[in-house]
């Protein structure tokens, strides 16, 4: 898998980065989980402060359009993303959420 930025902003009002880039692969699309470990090498970030929103693949290509938000701290990240985000970018959530249901 290779990553190429395309854009990067710095939203001082959130506190993040903004970055769009695109992602190329081999087989099969990469899941959040791949592309936020990648893109935290990349942008020397830790990984728990990374979301990322989408990824769109083309159709015929091997490549998608992606766009990750960069928060200057995990408090900042949990405070402003929607619910729905998190679960999608953090799966253990979803896990704690369906034991406190079940409890």
């Amino acid at each position: 898998m290779e990553i190429k930025i395309e854009a990067e902003r710095y939203n001082p009002l959130l506190r993040r980065r903004e970055v769009h880039f695109r992602v190329k692969f081999e087989n099969k699309t990469p899941t959040r989980g791949e592309v936020r470990e990648k893109l935290a090498g990349l942008m020397n970030a830790e990984l728990d402060r990374i979301v990322v929103q989408y990824i769109k693949t083309e159709f015929g290509k091997r490549e998608a359009k992606c766009y990750a938000k960069i928060y200057d701290s995990a408090e900042d990240l949990k405070k402003i993303e929607d619910e729905y985000v998190l679960v999608r970018n953090f799966p253990e959530l979803k896990k704690k959420e369906e034991k406190a249901q079940a409890s």
